[in-house]
């Protein structure tokens, strides 16, 4: 069958990559600019047959959650700024258990309740640090309707396929407006968790396979196992042995560090001469994809550099453009975030500048050319 063409909101067009993965509990509480994610999916989840609840707050859908995807539900939520820092405790819970989920976060102005109605991408080292402890993190960043379609998808993929959390960043530009896009009538290489080829008796939930990632039993299934926050052994039981503790951690960071080759995109345009890199993500790397192309036509070898996969940070795909780089530019929504780790990994061997803005207004592509030609 051919696909159907809509014009969606980027909003929408999550819910519907939300369907096309497969979700089967959504946990939420209403919060601008997300809020169009929980409306739609409030109405259409029941016709598939799954469940949508309203909590009482965001903490408790983080919670619900959590639960629904122990049963075996592939599991969402939805929020925004004020929000997603309530869901930071439970988000490590889940990172920390392994516990398969995806949390979209429509970012808008802050601190605090902030612009709600408003673009912002300040909550970058938030999806990164947000909660404590040292704790592996993957987070996507779409910059179009038909991507936030296609990297939902993905969302719900990764986080079967690597038993943890992945986070969705959307901005509100990219949140609220409305694109062309093709939706398939069937979408391949939709991934479920990893189940247990050994009995009851036999199951250990958190003993992994070579690859690193432990096979997941659902709740009723008959297998009966322990889940806990606390560090935990093989058995999934606490435990206060250092080593156990090192080893738990050690095997969370690797089970994703040994697999960049499958997480990170990237997208680049012009990268392949240029003297200039200009890095951006979501709306502002459409801005920022005008301004390279206005360069281009005045002589100036600028090109961009798109993190798709926010993080992990692609650095390996950022430093393999160093040598022939003489200036950097980061572009983005805040006062000064992703450019701190773009600075980390160029290491000096170039110049890093910034175009930074946090007053709720979308940066320009005349404010980068702006500065493409200051520092050329």
């Amino acid at each position: 069958m051919s696909p159907t063409i809509k014009l969606l909101q980027g909003n929408e067009a999550c819910v519907e990559g939300a369907l096309a993965a497969g979700i089967q509990f959504y946990g939420g509480y209403p919060i601008t600019p997300s809020t169009e994610i929980a409306e739609l999916l409030a109405e259409k989840m029941p016709r598939v047959g799954s469940a949508f609840i309203q909590m009482e707050d965001e903490i408790a859908a983080m919670a619900a959650v959590i639960g629904a995807s122990l049963t075996g539900a592939k599991s969402m939520t939805a929020t925004s700024g004020p929000g997603f820092s309530l869901k930071q405790e439970n988000l490590g819970y889940a990172i920390y258990t392994e516990i398969p989920c995806v949390i979209v976060n429509v970012m808008r102005g802050g601190p605090s309740t902030g612009l709600p109605t408003s673009p912002s991408q300040s909550d970058v080292m938030q999806a990164r640090w947000g909660t404590h402890g040292d704790h592996p993190v993957i987070a996507l960043c779409p910059s179009s309707v038909e991507e936030t379609f296609w990297l939902t998808i993905r969302a719900f993929n990764l986080a079967e396929k690597y038993r943890t959390a992945v986070i969705l960043l959307l901005d509100e530009v990219v949140g609220h407006m409305r694109e062309r896009i093709e939706i398939p009538d069937h979408v391949d290489n939709v991934l479920t968790r990893k189940k247990p080829s050994v009995g009851r008796e036999g199951y250990r939930p958190y003993q992994p396979d070579a690859d690193l990632i432990p096979p997941m039993a659902s709740f009723g299934e008959g297998y009966r196992y322990h889940v806990t926050g606390l560090t935990h052994d093989e058995t999934g039981f606490p435990t206060n042995d250092t080593e156990k503790a090192g080893i738990l951690i050690d095997r969370l960071h690797k089970k994703i560090d040994n697999n960049l080759d499958d997480i990170v995109e990237i997208e680049t345009q012009m990268m392949e001469d240029a003297e200039i890199m200009v890095v951006a993500y979501g709306s502002t790397a459409r801005s920022a994809s005008r301004a390279v192309k206005d360069a281009r036509a005045l002589g100036i070898k600028a090109g961009l550099f798109r993190p798709i996969t926010i993080w992990p940070f692609p650095a390996n795909e950022l430093k393999q453009y160093l040598p022939q780089l003489k200036q950097v530019i980061v572009a983005e929504m805040n006062l000064g975030q992703l450019i701190l780790e773009v600075e980390r990994n160029v290491a000096g061997k170039a110049p890093v500048h910034g175009v930074l803005r946090g007053d709720g207004e979308l940066i320009t592509p005349t404010q980068i050319l702006a500065r493409i030609k200051e520092v050329q």
